[in-house]
């Protein structure tokens, strides 16, 4: 290497790193990474630079070996003994590891992979992840791309496939694209379901999924299973005749009581529910924050009389909230409100085991009989939880706000609290309202009345934005000790429960708005207008009302609320309700600002729930990068990994609703199995041409009437309308109908239960009754010219509608 440093000058231009590497480029003649490239003499060498290096395997994976490097760059003779050592220093520095014979950066995809279709991106292309990773970051997601050139299977969400992977060279996307090569087959076809043993002595699988059939175990192939098991069988075996043949792979528990019916969920929905030992280790060693060891960028506040306010059995207290009257003249009749909130980021700090599960996960997951935590218990349910009497760190925030309740300044800090009382809704409601106990006596003065103070005056700022104001009540299952439904209620929806929303919301407002001024990149929380496709089906609705929607300006919450005033206390309340729910676009997470439409607000991102969301602990991390907050703050990795995140996030967030909302299902199904028979009072949640979903209104429960035991004449679907009609009678049932129905049949497993229809066909307006177009309807006769029974469709059970 003395030989050979001294032929080259370290001065040169040629030498000064990656500028260089992009200059040589774009040469004439000299095409870098092309292998073409005219030989030079080793004194016009170029030598690249470590991080020219660690570009070129990069963007190359497949084509990174020491020879393909070496070829790119053309370096020959000497100069091939510098690139050994430079690759060692790299290896030996863990920037590179070897991959059979080729190099690769650590936590990157091979050139070949094999991914699984887990959804779209915001523009509709489908987005993968690898089936296999052993990283230490959580696994990339990979956006699939097709030109009009490629012949290759068509595949969809849910499809495992082999793909040829990119490096992505658009830094505002994902870090990989990918090109199908290949569609897999699925693993095995594993089928979840429970084993059940008939009286022949014969043992099924009673699948989960309704849509797939019953398999036949033999008793040699049970694997310790037993009757009332949730198992993954196998087939193994497929016959013309008779039901398939499967033997279990795997027991996952006993499902003998309804506390283990959210296990089916759980594992459906793949849900990481079993901490890695490393992320409990880190857990368990974490010692609690203590003022005089948290830095010089931590303020103490612990004399400020903040309080928690939640759910009486919540068990991890995230926020705090505290409000007093501004003393600044300038700003009569004004507050200053603080929100505190827990100083997640403190324990969990990127890269760390506990970081690679928390974003794994996305969220918690909250079913009626557990919860599925994004951190360990130690972390979400002690040392980040702000106790009552017990230092904590926190982010919090200082907003000052007008007597008009509009905002005039906010700052962050990063501070160390202590609650002077942990409170919930219900208690803290009763003592505004003069019911006072021993505890609440003790804040009335100093905390809760001066934040009901303030939230008047933010109201009034609320009142004036106009976000969306939709009335749709919050069933909850009141579960008993053994996991069983005891009831199901509609809680409150209390002043004490508007507050604290209205105080996160200001605080998710403040961190979104700071974090643009100060050009750092950060996930919102986004919501788009409802689709164009959507707001005409809802204006073909509404006119069957003779209500309008006014088209070409630009649509507002404003409008929806002012059409859910119009029907407020009448027959069409709930229905019209519903309707404009269903009208709404999906919020989710983005690095691209569109801001919040059913908030009505420009700027919005979630910072408030860091114990329980990803989202907010990555907003932390920014808020500390921006404000030099301390050295725990948002990485450069983290900043490229952004659009990633947003996406993987919003996916686990469609999951944990999906997963929540099936659980649910399966409870009430387990609990009226025994009703059988039993006649309900319900309403229409659901219109198809398949048949009616409806809700019963003691218990909440979701289930299906084929359109096909609705009468004996064939009924007509009307989308626009949501509703079905005879087609001789003119007569049928639409969304929002109060019926009566029959449970026929419950399938616990499934979360299915099917309802025979006792209420008698009502005739619809003109405007809904939807006939087939070959089809006369005489409304003096009442019959049709082609008259005659119409065939029905066939009976069947339905899963609830993915509403």
């Amino acid at each position: 290497m003395t030989g050979l440093a001294r032929r080259i000058d370290p001065s040169s231009d040629r030498n000064s790193g990656s500028g260089a590497h992009k200059k040589q480029k774009g040469a004439k003649n000299n095409k870098t990474f092309s292998g073409k490239s005219k030989v030079k003499p080793l004194s016009e060498a170029y030598l690249p630079t470590k991080q020219d290096i660690l570009t070129f395997i990069t963007e190359n994976p497949d084509r990174a070996a020491k020879r393909d490097i070496a070829k790119a760059f053309n370096l020959k003779g000497d100069a091939r003994i510098y690139l050994k050592d430079i690759l060692r220093e790299l290896a030996d520095d863990g920037q590179v590891e070897k991959r059979a014979k080729r190099l690769s950066r650590p936590n990157s995809l091979p050139p070949i992979a094999a991914l699984t279709i887990t959804g779209r991106d915001s523009d509709g292309g489908l987005v993968g992840r690898p089936i296999e990773w052993s990283g230490d970051t959580a696994a990339p997601l990979v956006l699939l791309r097709r030109t009009n050139k490629d012949k290759g299977p068509t595949v969809g969400v849910g499809d495992q496939i082999l793909a040829k992977i990119f490096a992505n060279s658009d830094k505002g996307g994902l870090p990989y694209t990918g090109r199908v090569i290949k569609k897999l087959e699925k693993r095995d076809n594993a089928i979840l379901g429970v084993i059940r043993q008939l009286q022949s002595g014969e043992y099924r699988l009673e699948p989960v999924n309704r849509k797939q059939t019953e398999v036949s175990i033999a008793a040699e192939f049970l694997n310790g299973a037993e009757a009332g098991d949730l198992v993954e069988v196998i087939p193994h075996q497929k016959s013309r005749f008779g039901l398939p043949q499967g033997k279990v792979e795997q027991v996952i528990g006993s499902i003998g009581s309804e506390k283990a019916l959210s296990m089916i969920a759980i594992h459906e929905y793949e849900i990481p529910h079993i901490f890695p030992e490393k992320a409990i280790e880190q857990a368990e060693n974490a010692k609690p924050a203590d003022f005089s060891l948290s830095g010089s960028h931590r303020e103490d506040w612990r004399s400020l009389p903040l309080v928690t306010i939640d759910p009486a059995d919540a068990k991890d207290y995230d926020d705090a909230v505290f409000a007093e009257a501004d003393t600044d003249p300038a700003n009569p009749g004004g507050f200053v409100i603080v929100v505190a909130i827990a100083d997640v980021s403190y324990y969990v700090q990127h890269g760390s085991a506990l970081d690679h599960e928390a974003q794994k996960r996305g969220n918690s997951v909250y079913f009626p009989d557990r919860v599925v935590p994004m951190l360990p218990e130690r972390i979400s349910n002690d040392l980040c939880s702000l106790r009552e009497g017990v230092d904590r760190p926190a982010m919090a925030v200082r907003i000052i706000i007008g007597a008009d309740g509009r905002k005039r300044s906010h700052s962050f800090h990063r501070i160390m609290m202590r609650s002077v009382a942990r409170l919930a809704y219900q208690q803290a409601q009763a003592a505004i309202d003069g019911a006072l106990d021993e505890k609440t006596e003790r804040v009335i003065d100093i905390s809760l009345k001066p934040l009901w103070s303030a939230y008047a005056a933010l109201k009034k700022a609320r009142d004036k934005r106009e976000p969306l104001e939709l009335d749709l009540p919050e069933k909850k299952l009141i579960l008993d000790d053994q996991g069983q439904v005891l009831k199901v209620i509609v809680p409150d929806r209390l002043d004490a429960h508007k507050l604290i929303e209205e105080f996160m919301i200001q605080a998710n407002v403040a961190a979104a708005e700071v974090l643009e001024a100060k050009n750092q990149p950060l996930i919102y929380r986004i919501h788009d207008v409802p689709s164009l496709a959507k707001q005409e089906s809802l204006r073909d609705f509404l006119k069957t009302l003779e209500i309008s929607l006014a088209r070409g300006a630009e649509l507002r919450p404003g409008q929806f609320n002012g059409i859910l005033s119009r029907v407020k206390g009448t027959d069409h309340e709930e229905l019209v309700n519903q309707v404009v729910l269903r009208s709404q676009s999906q919020a989710e997470y983005n690095t691209e600002n569109i801001g919040h439409f059913g908030l009505n607000l420009r700027h919005y991102a979630h910072f408030t729930s860091p114990i329980r969301r990803y989202a907010d602990l990555i907003v932390h991390r920014a808020l500390i990068r921006a404000l030099n907050l301390g050295p725990d703050g948002l990485s450069n990795d983290e900043v490229g990994e952004l659009p990633a995140i947003a996406l993987n996030i919003s996916q686990t967030e469609r999951r944990a609703m999906l997963a929540e909302r099936e659980t649910t299902d399966r409870l009430i199904a387990h609990h009226l199995a025994e009703q059988v028979g039993n006649e309900f009072q319900a309403r229409v949640q659901g219109v198809t041409k398949a048949g009616l979903f409806v809700t019963l209104a003691t218990y909440g429960a979701d289930g299906f009437i084929p359109i096909s035991t609705l009468g004996r004449e064939y009924y007509h679907y009307d989308e626009a309308g949501h509703s079905v009609a005879g087609e001789r009678s003119g007569k049928g049932y639409r969304l929002g109908d109060s019926v009566e129905v029959r449970l026929v049949e419950a399938q616990p497993v499934a979360g299915a239960l099917r309802f025979e229809m006792l209420t008698e066909p009502r005739l619809l307006p003109a405007s809904l009754q939807s006939h087939h177009k070959a089809t006369k309807f005489s409304r003096k006769t009442g019959k049709s010219r082609t008259g005659g029974p119409a065939k029905g469709k066939p009976s069947h059970i339905s899963r609830k509608s993915k509403r």
